[in-house]
C-alpha cells in the first residue's frame, strides 16, 4: 500500500498545477485569507528558489540530481523497516517525482501557496514541496526518536 502514497502525492500535485495554471494569472496575487494567496510564480531552482538554473543544461543538471536522490529514497526504502520512515520516504518520492515533471514538461516548477504575514512572504510553494517537507519532518522524527 504504501506505493501508493507517491502516486497520490504525485496526482494531487499534477492536479493542483493544472488548475493553477488553467485558472491563475502569473505573477497577480488572489487573496484567499488574510494570511494566505493563491500566487501563481516558476520557480527555476531548488526549494525557496535556492540554485536557480536559468540555462537549459542547469534544468537537467537539477533533474540528474533529482532523479539520484529518487534512487536513493527507493534503496533506503527497501532498506527501512519503520513503517513510519517508509511513509516518509514516499511522501518525498511522490514530491520529487512531481517537480521533477515540471521541470521535464516546463523547464521550471509551478507554484502557487503563498503564506504571508504583513509584507513578509514566505517562498511560494506548491504540494509536491509540502509532501517532501513533511516526509523529511517524519523521518527527523522518527530519527530523534530512536536514538533516544
Amino acid at each position: 500500500m504504501l506505493y501508493l502514497v507517491p502516486v497520490i502525492v504525485f496526482a494531487l500535485d499534477w492536479l493542483s498545477k493544472y488548475t493553477a495554471l488553467k485558472y491563475l494569472d502569473a505573477y497577480t496575487p488572489v487573496s484567499i485569507l488574510p494570511i494566505f494567496n493563491f500566487y501563481l510564480t516558476f520557480n527555476p531552482g531548488i526549494s525557496f528558489s535556492m540554485l536557480r538554473a536559468d540555462s537549459p543544461y542547469g534544468v537537467w543538471v537539477l533533474i540528474g540530481i533529482a532523479c539520484i536522490i529518487c534512487a536513493f529514497i527507493l534503496y533506503a526504502f527497501r532498506k527501512e523497516k519503520d513503517t513510519w520512515t517508509r511513509f516518509a520516504l514516499m511522501l518525498v518520492l511522490g514530491g520529487a517525482i512531481g517537480n521533477v515533471w515540471d521541470r521535464l514538461r516546463y523547464g521550471v516548477v509551478v507554484d502557487f501557496l503563498d503564506f504571508h504575514w504583513g509584507n513578509y512572504h514566505w517562498p511560494a510553494f506548491n504540494i509536491a514541496d509540502s509532501a517532501i517537507c513533511i516526509g523529511v519532518a517524519i523521518i527527523l522524527w522518527q530519527t530523534l526518536r530512536r536514538k533516544k
